[in-house]
């Protein structure tokens, strides 16, 4: 029987206080590293520390020892424990686990007071997600039941507050680390608010931008600036083959051609005239002498997404502090730093390095997702992110966002349904060539065989 450990609730939200974990950055299963903190009591009391993902649906922690992770959940001291039966595996882009699906009871002292059944999966088996260093022991899927795992049917953790607690259905977060080191044992901060907005976790206007499709929370990107110049590519780039917000991943990742033109136009506009190419792809720090602060040298970063009104939109600006990251030091004198940006195969992906300079509104009753500008997103005094708006839409298409989009799940039935037409046209090849040659249909010049084949495509996230 557990609870979830609230603070600074409103009459109609909790408010979940957060911190980042610097040491996961570069390890974790898809590179997040915004952390809550559940608390179980089953006679002795265990704290885990749970990782906040909107780029997955599943409710997993630890539920055996493992030698990366520092306390596990015991399913066998829990009088409200009900195992399921049902082994379930997640894949991310790093990482994966396997455990087992059951429910359990979890009681809130704070903001909403009573007891509610939630599905929890106890992980049984992992690879590269219990990690040497890291900070959690499980993980919250905050998307839409469609990525659930095993299959959709498994009403996700939001899901289940909204429906038994009759709580708004819409969260928001604030995460907050703009210009601090991400290696390190201090803490940065930040908050989910389970059910609504805390107005004191912005300031300014909020901007909405339309959900395209409820599986990730995906949206529509218009077009990208670098140092106030636009990267003049067809919109549909920025959104190959999705754009998603994801708290789960660390960095902004960009489709291959974006990341290309991207880091053409940084180096471009940058003041330094050579730089090593294994800074932009990752595989290198650059160093300063500690006294330097080389975010003067690096062009703002502009991200414009579709408005409500879809004649308009409006842009998410982020200064260098966010995605020039300081992560190492040398010495007494050296300060290493590493690019906030990769590039991605499938998805152009909002992480952590974006979202540090936004107050985000998933409001899911809606099916929008809302960004105001931070007040924790500063470095030295000084805001490390922008909002402006609105512009016209009128210079670009009117659907930047295929309008066929394969999700997992109806891949998985796809390929289920193409299997079972392979095995029955099979089963008839077998009987036909069986059947005696007097039986058989000789063809004549009129007949025609069409043979048409299809390939279906599986995508993790």
């Amino acid at each position: 029987h557990g609870w979830v450990r609230m603070d600074s609730p409103g009459p109609w939200l909790l408010q979940w206080p957060l911190w980042d974990s610097p040491e996961l950055s570069q390890s974790c299963p898809s590179s997040g590293s915004l952390l809550g903190s559940v608390e179980w009591s089953s006679g002795d009391t265990i704290k885990l520390n749970i990782l906040v993902d909107t780029g997955s649906s599943n409710f997993a922690v630890a539920g055996v020892p493992d030698a990366d992770v520092t306390s596990y959940f015991n399913p066998e001291l829990s009088s409200t424990y009900r195992s399921q039966g049902v082994e379930v595996t997640v894949k991310y882009s790093q990482g994966s686990w396997t455990g087992v699906l059951g429910t359990d009871v979890i009681t809130m002292p704070k903001g909403l007071y009573g007891s509610y059944t939630i599905n929890i999966a106890t992980i049984l088996e992992s690879e590269n997600f219990f990690l040497p260093g890291v900070k959690w022991h499980g993980i919250l899927g905050l998307a839409y039941d469609a990525l659930a795992k095993p299959s959709s049917s498994v009403e996700t953790f939001f899901d289940s507050l909204v429906r038994q607690a009759k709580i708004p259905n819409i969260f928001s977060l604030q995460m907050c680390g703009a210009g601090l080191p991400v290696s390190g044992s201090g803490t940065n901060g930040g908050s989910l608010v389970l059910g609504g907005i805390e107005p004191s976790l912005y300031r300014g206007d909020v901007w909405y931008t339309p959900i395209k499709e409820e599986w990730y929370y995906q949206v529509e990107i218009l077009k990208l600036e670098v140092g106030g110049q636009n990267l003049e590519l067809d919109c549909r780039e920025y959104n190959a083959d999705k754009a998603i917000v994801d708290s789960g991943t660390t960095l902004l990742r960009l489709p291959e051609k974006v990341f290309s033109a991207v880091v053409q136009a940084i180096a471009r506009t940058s003041l330094i005239q050579e730089f090593s190419s294994g800074f932009w792809t990752g595989s290198q720090l650059a160093c300063w002498d500690r006294t330097e602060k080389p975010w003067s040298l690096f062009p703002k970063l502009s991200i414009y997404l579709r408005d409500e009104n879809s004649s308009r939109s409006f842009r998410i600006s982020i200064l260098p502090q966010l995605y020039i990251q300081p992560i190492l030091v040398i010495g007494d004198n050296l300060q290493c730093y590493r690019f906030g940006i990769s590039s991605s195969t499938n998805a152009l992906v909002i992480g952590a390095t974006v979202m540090e300079g936004f107050y985000v509104i998933f409001d899911r009753a809606q099916r929008r997702v809302g960004f105001a500008v931070s007040p924790c997103a500063e470095a030295d005094g000084s805001p490390v992110s922008e909002i402006e708006g609105p512009f016209t839409t009128a210079d670009v298409a009117s659907n930047c966002v295929s309008s066929v989009s394969f999700h997992e799940p109806v891949l998985w039935i796809a390929s289920y349904a193409l299997m079972s037409l392979c095995g029955v046209i099979l089963l008839v090849l077998i009987v036909l060539l069986l059947i005696p040659p007097r039986c058989q249909h000789r063809y004549t010049d009129n007949d025609v065989v069409n043979d048409e084949s299809s390939l279906v495509r599986h995508r993790w996230k």
